[in-house]
């Protein structure tokens, strides 16, 4: 695939970190040991995406695109042929310059070649949401496109209510995974995948070592989608797994939408679960982890209320951060 020049002015060292919130992006600055927040804009918009390659950053929500290509000091609009404006997921692939892809609501997915400066949309993620009647429980749009995982070549597409895409030309066609329930009048087998799919995790290790977080619990596939194993019934968001070793994974299940949620850890591939070390505020009735993410060697929890939580290391317990930013959505 020939991907274009990003632009000139995305350099290679990106230089503080960001956070969407549900009010606008903020860009956070190092002092005194600590990330405090330095800057905000566009602070009417719920901003629900984020994602950043080097001094690239684009940003996403009901109200479309920004793009900043100086580090999140300044953004601007960016939806050249962005048919659909609500983003939900935005992934720069991580070994090839200036290839971006946007999940919208509804359901589609968006291929960008210039870093998001300008968009294409995939027609056959439209025909098969259309074939294969997704939806969601609370919208009346059909469905959405909520997470990528990208390795090498192959690309993989969570779909709330769909089921599980794949792509093996970077982003250019997709397809469903053979093992996945296609919309959400389907009900998984026990080698299938549930329809409605949050999160999509790849292992560094292979392209066909997928984890998928649902609405009926935590699958994996040693296959590229094939045939699955639930690993944990529950409802669940979101999930890491450690690049090193992938029997490590961490969870944030919860016994329904955002009820009673928590953050649980297996060491043997979703065998057999442990509480982690708790947050100071160790009940969480109307809440759950909606995102782990990865920063500075540490991981973080994004709670649905936005709230943060960091475990600076295994053995240490999970401690609120960043309190005075209130609504976070997403850091990178």
């Amino acid at each position: 695939m020939q991907v274009k020049d990003p632009n000139s002015h995305c350099n290679s060292t990106q230089l503080d970190h960001l956070v969407a919130t549900r009010n606008g992006v903020g860009r956070l600055v190092l002092a005194d040991g600590a990330w405090h927040s330095a800057s905000r804009c566009f602070e009417q918009r719920d901003i629900r995406a984020l994602a950043a390659q080097g001094t690239c950053a684009i940003a996403g929500g009901k109200e479309g695109v920004i793009r900043s290509v100086d580090g999140g000091r300044h953004w601007i609009e960016a939806n050249t042929g962005l048919s659909i404006p609500y983003i939900r997921w935005l992934a720069f692939h991580p070994d090839i310059v200036g290839l971006v892809v946007a999940g919208t609501e509804p359901a589609s997915i968006f291929l960008s070649l210039d870093a998001g400066a300008t968009w294409h949309e995939r027609p056959e993620v439209a025909r098969l949401r259309e074939a294969h009647g997704w939806s969601l429980p609370y919208s009346p749009r059909s469905g959405c496109v909520r997470g990528f995982a990208c390795h090498q070549q192959r690309m993989y597409a969570a779909v709330e209510q769909g089921g599980l895409l794949r792509s093996d030309d970077c982003g250019e066609t997709w397809r469903f995974v053979d093992g996945t329930c296609r919309g959400p009048d389907e009900t998984p087998d026990g080698k299938s995948l549930h329809p409605d799919v949050h999160s999509v995790l790849v292992h560094a290790a292979s392209p066909d070592h997928v984890f998928a977080t649902t609405g009926g619990g935590l699958y994996g596939s040693e296959d590229g989608g094939a045939t699955w194993e639930l690993l944990y019934s529950c409802y669940c968001r979101a999930a890491w797994v450690d690049p090193m070793d992938p029997k490590h994974i961490v969870l944030g299940p919860a016994d329904g939408v955002s009820r009673n949620g928590r953050i649980e850890e297996s060491r043997d591939g979703g065998h057999s679960w442990a509480r982690t070390p708790q947050p100071l505020d160790t009940s969480w009735p109307h809440d759950m982890v909606e995102h782990f993410v990865t920063l500075n060697d540490s991981l973080l929890a994004i709670r649905t209320d936005g709230r943060l939580f960091c475990r600076i290391d295994e053995t240490a317990a999970w401690e609120s951060v960043l309190p005075e930013i209130p609504g976070i959505r997403f850091l990178v």
